[in-house]
Parts: structure tokens; sequence; C-alpha cells
């Protein structure tokens, strides 16, 4: 059945139906708005869209969940939209470390990997328990961040002045290893816990020392989650059940021109649809997409600051990714892999050269989903990720030249260049960890740099956006409010670091702000509850919001309709 066309009005307008776009989209109509969602791609999730090849599901650049569990970020925010919500799995197997002279395995339980080095290193044991207590105190804070993760811009100068304790309470414990960076930082910082170069070569391909004690801090705290059944994907797919479910509407294939303004104040927006042209007007405006894009595409040149915009190009942002994506003909498992994501890297190769887009030297991620969801591949087969860190400058640019718009042309050079990649590392996985993977292999997709700029719009293809640090939190270049009146961000920008909890954390903030202005008293005590001083349950007796059914369920997978067929 087609779809209606977009209404002439809403309160409030999405750019964007990310997980972001779709929290705010969900929260606002259960708080009485009506909501049009507006999405440039054929489907929901940004990153967590996925797609399909063949009867297998492919989740996108997504290893594992976290603040999903119960109590955490993501969750508290999921559970008032309604019972029915996907569940993720909590993960007992966690993480391998893997090189040319060690493999080790973190679990739920990493007192047992504590307990295993001291056994191998004894002349290391005080520094190994003191490393290990240092990750779970900071297990402990990340554990602590559902209550504090509203965003200042929603707080009175009075709430602004109480919530300095608990957000230094939370930092404290970061504070003392945040300096340590780069390779001699990060020798410096194991220095600190133990000296023996064996230990040392575990975290061969890590950037920061935060990043190597951060894993087993979430893994005292449980906060490994797989993704749902179905995949990643069911997370944005009934976050869209829910907005529909109040009569709001969220289009695809929608791509938004302009910001429609009456001087300084949003009051639309101007979008492709379906190869015809719409104005919509509407209250508000959140953009839930790239912040460079909605600033020098969808505005006048004069509307944003040009300090602004230069302090968006100069932030540190996460870097990109290759991911390759495999169907296998047998399953994952029989090739030695368990749930855990497996980190291969050498020590062979100097710390700059694991994450610079080089398939011989670089750090691989492997993880096999189809062996957590049984639902992602025909039964008898498997899928498995191999994702690298990459960047949009490898190789002139992947290979590709610019048109007059600034999109990038991917002809035979790029092909033959990210197949390559892909086939290399697909020769390492298969020679230092699955021995026979490529006979195994029935096809694979590859994603570069490229391909997620393509897809969101984020500059050099970055996954997450901006990266939390000093840099990036002096210059501010995260935001809610942008210059322009009843316009705001209500994404992954809109804050600094990624994931879901992030575009969670973003979506619920953005409503917020709207709900102050509009419904205080739904402000209140949606505001309580993010801070903790309230029940799941006030959001509903207060009256304030709409009930839902919980009447959403899980279309099968392209897996699980052929063996419907096949029955």
């Amino acid at each position: 059945m087609r779809k209606p066309e977009p209404k002439e009005y809403y309160d409030i307008v999405i750019i964007g139906a990310g997980v972001g776009g779709l929290t705010a989209g969900a929260l606002l109509s259960k708080a009485g708005f009506s909501v049009c969602v507006l999405e440039k791609e054929p489907h929901a999730g940004g990153y967590l869209a996925g797609f399909r090849r063949k009867d297998f599901r492919f989740d996108t650049a997504i290893h594992w969940l976290n603040q999903c569990n119960p109590g955490g970020m993501a969750a508290k925010i999921f559970d008032i939209l309604g019972s029915d919500r996907p569940q993720a799995v909590p993960q007992k197997r966690i993480r391998r470390y893997k090189g040319e002279s060690f493999d080790y395995l973190l679990t739920n339980n990493p007192n047992q990997l504590r307990d295993q080095w001291i056994a191998e290193f004894p002349h290391e044991k005080e520094g190994l328990i003191r490393f290990f207590k240092a990750a779970e105190k900071l297990g402990r804070s990340f554990h602590n961040f559902s209550k504090i993760f509203r965003s200042e811009e929603t707080m009175t100068f009075a709430e602004r002045m109480a919530n300095k304790i608990p957000l230094l309470q939370f930092a404290m414990p970061f504070i003392p290893y945040i300096g340590y960076t780069g390779d001699k930082g990060i020798r410096k910082g194991l220095n600190k816990f133990f000296k023996d170069e064996r230990l040392h070569t575990v975290f061969s391909s890590e950037t920061e020392l935060l990043s190597c004690l951060v894993p087993i801090g979430w893994a005292y705290y449980g906060d490994y989650q797989s993704p749902p059944e179905g995949g990643g994907q069911v997370i944005p797919e009934w976050l869209e059940h829910v907005v529909n479910y109040y009569s709001n509407d969220v289009f695809y294939k929608s791509k938004v021109k302009r910001i429609l303004l009456d001087g300084n104040k949003a009051t639309g927006v101007y979008f492709e649809h379906r190869g015809e042209v719409h104005e919509v007007r509407s209250k508000y405006v959140i953009a839930a997409c790239d912040v460079e894009t909605l600033y020098e595409k969808m505005l006048p040149e004069s509307t944003i600051p040009h300090q602004l915009k230069q302090k968006l190009k100069n932030a540190e942002l996460y870097s990109s990714s290759v991911t390759v994506s495999i169907a296998l003909d047998c399953p994952t498992e029989q090739l030695g892999f368990g749930e855990e994501l497996v980190h291969l890297a050498s020590e062979k190769v100097p710390r700059g050269q694991h994450d610079n887009g080089n398939p011989l030297t670089s750090e691989i991620s492997i993880l096999a989903p189809s062996l957590r969801d049984k639902s992602l591949a025909p039964e008898g087969n498997g899928t498995l990720t191999l994702f690298m860190p990459a960047l949009m400058n490898y190789n002139s640019e992947w290979q590709t030249e610019k048109d007059e718009h600034g999109n990038y042309i991917r002809g035979e050079e790029y092909k033959k260049l990210k197949a390559a990649i892909a086939e290399a590392l697909i020769d390492r996985v298969d020679k230092e960890l699955a021995p026979g993977l490529k006979e195994h292999i029935l096809f694979y997709d590859v994603a570069t740099p490229v391909t997620h700029w393509r897809y969101t719009g984020n500059r050099n293809g970055t996954m997450m956006g901006a990266k939390p640090g000093r840099a990036n939190m002096q210059s501010k270049v995260a935001h809610y409010h942008t210059p322009v009146e009843n316009l705001l961000l209500g994404g992954h920008w809109a804050e600094l670091g990624g994931g879901v909890p992030i575009a969670v954390k973003a979506g619920a903030n953005a409503t917020l702000l709207i709900l102050k202005k509009e419904k205080p008293e739904a402000f209140k005590v949606l505001a309580q509850y993010m801070d903790g001083k309230a029940p799941a349950e006030s959001i509903m007796t207060s009256g304030q919001f709409k009930p839902y059914d919980n009447s959403w369920k899980r279309d099968l997978t392209p897996a699980e309709k052929l063996a419907l067929r096949q029955a």
C-alpha cells in the first residue's frame, strides 16, 4: 500500500531516521506532538540499518552494544517507550586479544584474565592487581552514567551548578590516565602498572591508555551486549513502529535540501521525495544528521558563524573503516569462532601502522554475528564481519575523483582497490586465525570510508563523529542549540562520542529542550526520570504522555522466511 504524502504541517520535523532521530520522534510522539521523520536512505537506522544479501542479513559496522542492559542509559529511555522493545543479549565471552605470541580471552569475569596473567607473569602481580582495579573503577563510572546523561543545555543555572559534582565524580577516575596517548604515552602509562614487554604487546594496537583499561572496566559491570535477535536493525524498526503507532510519519528516500526560515527562525524544510519536491512547515526542526551538511548545505552561508564552522572542521573525529561482510557455507563455530570480538594485531609492526589503512599491518576486528544470532543466516551457513580502521585520505582518497558538487566518483580503480584490501584482510584472517576460511566463503560485501560517507554524509566517513577529549571539549563542538532559533541538533553530533547510547542520549535531550518550552509539566517528569529521581512508572501516571499498546512484532529475517518456505 502506498504511503500517504507528507502533510503540510507538523509540530516537529526530524532530519534523519537513525537511532537519535527516531528516539526523539518516538518520545515526542508519546508526548502528543505531530512528528515527521525524513530519511534520505531507503531504510531506518543509520549505522544500525544493516542490509540483506540473498538470504543473509548483515549488521552495518556494529560489534557490540552497551548501556542497553537493565538500568543502562539506552535501556532507560527504551523502557518508557514500550515493554515490547528489542532485548539486547548479555555477552559472556567478550574480547579475544590475538597476536603472534599471545592469545587471551576477556570474559564477563575479568578476574579470570587477571589471574591468568598473574600466573604467567608472577613478577608483575602487584601491578596487574592495580591495573584491573583501575579498570574496574572506570567501569563503575560508566555504570553510573545513566544518572547523569541529561544535557546541561536542558538545565537551569542552579541545576548546572549542582550537576558539576556528579560529573566530576564520573570524570575523576579517568583523569590520571587521559594524557597517556601515542606510542610513548601508552608505554609510559602501562609501565606504571607493569614493565614486562610481553604484557605490553597485548595492547600493541591501542592508541591511548584508556582504551586498554575501559574494555576491562565495562566487562566488570556486564556492559557488553550483543544486538537483539534479528540484528541491530530491529532497534530502529521498533522505534519507527512506535512513531507510526501515534499516527506520525517516517518517510524514506527524502533528501532535505534546505531549512525554511522566517528571519532567523526555522519554520520547516524543503525536501525531495519520490522525485517530487515538498515544503513542510513546522514549529521545530531537529537535525539528527551530519552537522556540517546541515550548516553548509541546508542553510544560507551567512546563517552560521564562520568560527563555529571552523571549529567543526578542526574537530578531532573518530576514524572510518573498511568493513567486510562475509557469507559462509558453514556455521562460523566450525571455523573456531566464538561470540567474542577478536582483535587480531601484530606486535611486529609499529603502533602507528595499526590504524593507517594498510591491510597488511592494520589491526583487524573479527566478529561472528550468526553465532550469536542464528536468525541472520540460513541453517548450516554463517556470517563473519571483518573490521579495519581506515582513513578517507588513504591511497588518493581510495582511487576516486570528485565531481563539481564534491561527490566521490567510484570508478574501476576504486573497485579494484577495495577488492584488493578485502582479499588481503581475508588472507590474514585465514592464515593467522581461521585456516581454511577462504574455502568456505560464498560471497562478501565491502564498505570503505567512501561508502560510509555516501550513506551518512559524515566528513571523511567518520563512524561516530567527534571524539571525547580536551580539545573538543574546550572548543565546544558538541551542542544542541544552533544559531538558528527552533533548529536543534538531535543526533550524535550533539554530543561527543558515538554509538547507540550517545544517539539515544541526543534524541532524549533534544526532546527535553522542546518539552521545556512547549509542555513544562511533561519536561519536569521526563527530566526527573532521566536524573534517576523518579521511577519509570511516573511517566505514565503523570498523565503527560500517551499510552502505547506494545504491539510491535519483529519481522522475520530472510533466513527465517527461507526456512518457512522450505518447511
